[in-house]
């Protein structure tokens, strides 16, 4: 190992998150959150493997090769890729786009160019996680309705519309919080894991013939004998895969041990044992490939499995529209959206948060998706090359820059085993893109949306920070100054908030020039968000002493934390007494700026787009915690 790479390990490996709880809970509550969307993935996945041969009845053969490239993708994507070696690149315990493309940037290999890079390649993986989690609710929950067509085909006009009752509710919902209702998602989850497997046990015993699947010359001679038809097909085995970086992205809230014994003790055998019975199901009756899932129940257990399975899409999709919210606050902190209000819905758990904005952004956008489709069939078309995009992104981050240093492997090897993995997601991304005319074209143009605000805004903040410090006199000269002058020192204390501490904040300077008084303890406060999740047993908060009763404050948080302004201030030695009383003012700089010329690679309707944002960006009172009848905000008018 060299000495980069020795550096790296220490720096950046940390043991994942590790908590006092016993085990087994910590597997149960994962099954409730990490694994629901891949839980899923049964409804519909083989069906729509096999529809996509193009003929009513498929040949033993077919069966058997669909199955086989179905129990092979689980085994290379998920098992080996994510739980052997992904999900040993955690970001402090943390895992997920964010937390990665952070862990990243801090590689002692990313060297200019490749941080831009990195950050291209973050925005876009975020782009279409969002994608994704538009999709995966929609049919989630319009497959597991569709099996009331097996009970009466008379209520087939319901579908959609109790499908979209179910939606709403469930985005009506996320305003409580789940705090109250979590503990029951991992026993529900479990019991649908199970009930998966004894299913799958009952259709493999009525014909075993279907275990030549394991061998994966079946998937091969498929290949050999569909050509071009195959890679079709491949993209609807891939359906059975969805949902895998849920088992990275949400490592943080329950450790690598819990998701790997989740994964490898009951979701993985009990979604092949399923698999598997439904091919069993289907080369014994060519019939049932309308809807095998719900037939390879008995008739008395229809209902109840539709019941279950209901509860199992609702409770996947509120893992991903919950993975949405943190997702989003995650790239507040980072940078690259907009302030937007957070609520949190829980007093005990930091990560149960409600983002108002993003929760009604996703319900239009998934009403929108079960009108115009109708059907988890032709939504099967559109899901996929957004999760097959976010793979490969994970790929290049996770193993071109962040194992090499972790691990200390040579770049040959590095190269090698990125490239393989690289080769399967490029493959799967291929045949999901043939897809795009039949809808696959919505995730990516939901996702180039979302890239096109998020670039705007990350480029619009360096254009406009750079324009405020043009005009912005340098901190110490400015201190050194006021000796010369009469300037009346007021009681109290006042904090003045800027994201340059070097430079005095216009606030400050406006203070002096018309009211020639300034506070008796001045705090220059700033907030830096670390590219690690949280701070845990580090220093906090910042002070220097600048003499003549000026200081020097920097807060830091973690990018999932919550950044509170009073409680950092709490460890200040200086004014941890005076933040709450009443003397105690917080000043805030409201500078408007007008765009009048396009800057460099950034064209004037950008340019636009981004103050647009800024105008409707939460206000910084609620988003720091600051107490609103001791804010003074003070304008200024700057010119792009």
């Amino acid at each position: 190992m060299n000495l980069s790479s020795r550096r790296m390990q220490t720096l950046q490996e940390s043991p994942t998150h590790k908590s006092n709880h016993p085990l087994l809970p910590l597997v149960i509550g994962a099954l409730g959150v990490v694994f629901g969307d891949i839980g899923t993935s049964p409804l519909y996945a083989i069906k729509e493997s096999l529809l996509a041969l193009g003929h009513g009845t498929p040949a033993p053969e077919d069966v058997l090769g669909v199955l086989s490239m179905i129990f092979w993708s689980l085994v290379v994507v998920i098992t080996i890729k994510y739980v052997v070696f992904i999900m040993r690149a955690d970001n402090k315990g943390e895992g997920g786009i964010m937390a990665l493309t952070a862990l990243a940037l801090r590689s002692p290999y990313a060297g200019p160019k490749w941080r831009m890079v990195v950050h291209f390649l973050g925005i876009c993986g975020l782009a279409l996680f969002f994608g994704d989690g538009v999709i995966a609710p929609a049919i989630s929950v319009l497959s597991a309705v569709e099996g009331l067509e097996l009970a009466t085909p008379a209520l087939k006009p319901v579908v959609v519309p109790l499908t979209l009752v179910i939606l709403v509710g469930l985005f009506f919902f996320q305003r409580q919080g789940t705090a109250g209702v979590g503990a029951l998602f991992g026993p529900i989850v479990a019991l649908w894991f199970i009930t998966l497997g004894g299913l799958g046990v009952y259709g493999i015993l009525k014909n075993p013939q279907v275990l030549w699947a394991l061998d994966p010359s079946q998937a091969i001679s498929f290949f050999i004998s569909h050509r071009s038809l195959a890679f079709v097909v491949l993209g609807a085995v891939f359906l059975s895969v969805t949902g895998a970086e849920a088992l990275y992205a949400d490592m943080g809230h329950f450790g690598r041990q819990p998701i790997r014994l989740a994964w490898l003790l009951l979701v993985f055998p009990c979604l092949v044992l399923n698999y598997f019975g439904q091919g069993g199901l289907i080369l014994q009756d060519p019939a049932t490939l309308k809807n095998p899932f719900y037939l390879l129940a008995p008739s008395w257990g229809l209902v109840p499995l539709l019941i279950l399975a209901t509860a199992a899409t609702v409770i996947a999709s509120q893992a991903v529209i919950s993975g949405a919210f943190s997702a989003a606050r995650q790239a507040m902190q980072l940078g690259f959206l907009p302030r937007m209000e957070v609520i949190h819905t829980s007093q005990q758990e930091e990560g149960q948060i409600y983002v108002p904005a993003i929760n009604w952004i996703l319900l239009v956008a998934v009403i929108l998706l079960v009108l115009s489709f109708r059907s988890s069939s032709n939504l099967a078309s559109a899901y996929g090359i957004a999760v097959t995009g976010a793979m490969a992104i994970d790929t290049t981050l996770a193993f071109g820059v962040v194992l090499r240093g972790m691990l200390g492997w040579n770049a040959l090897a590095t190269l090698l085993i990125t490239t393989g993995f690289l080769f399967f997601d490029l493959v799967f991304f291929a045949a999901n893109a043939l897809k795009i005319p039949e809808g696959g074209w919505f995730p990516l143009v939901l996702g180039s949306g979302i890239f096109l605000l998020m670039s705007t805004w990350k480029k619009g903040l360096e254009i406009t920070g750079q324009a405020v410090r043009r005009d912005e006199i340098p901190l110490q000269p400015f201190i050194h100054q006021l000796l010369d002058k009469n300037i009346h020192r007021s009681e109290g204390a006042a904090i003045y908030l800027t994201t340059h501490t070097e430079n005095a904040p216009r606030p400050l300077v406006q203070n002096v020039q018309h009211h020639w008084s300034i506070h008796q303890n001045v705090a220059i406060f700033s907030i830096q968000f670390v590219d690690t999740p949280k701070l845990v047993g580090e220093n906090r908060l910042l002070e220097e002493d600048l003499g003549n009763g000026f200081y020097r404050l920097t807060a830091r948080f973690g990018f999932a934390e919550t950044p509170d302004i009073p409680r950092a201030l709490q460890q200040s030695q200086v004014f941890r007494d005076q933040v709450h009383a009443e003397e105690t003012s917080f000043f805030l700089g409201r500078v408007t700026f007008v765009a009048t010329h396009a800057h460099k690679g950034f064209p004037l309707w950008r340019m636009r787009l981004f103050l647009w944002m800024q105008r409707n960006a939460s206000s910084a009172v609620s988003w720091f915690h600051l107490p609103p009848h001791r804010v003074v905000e003070m304008g200024a008018r700057i010119l792009l």
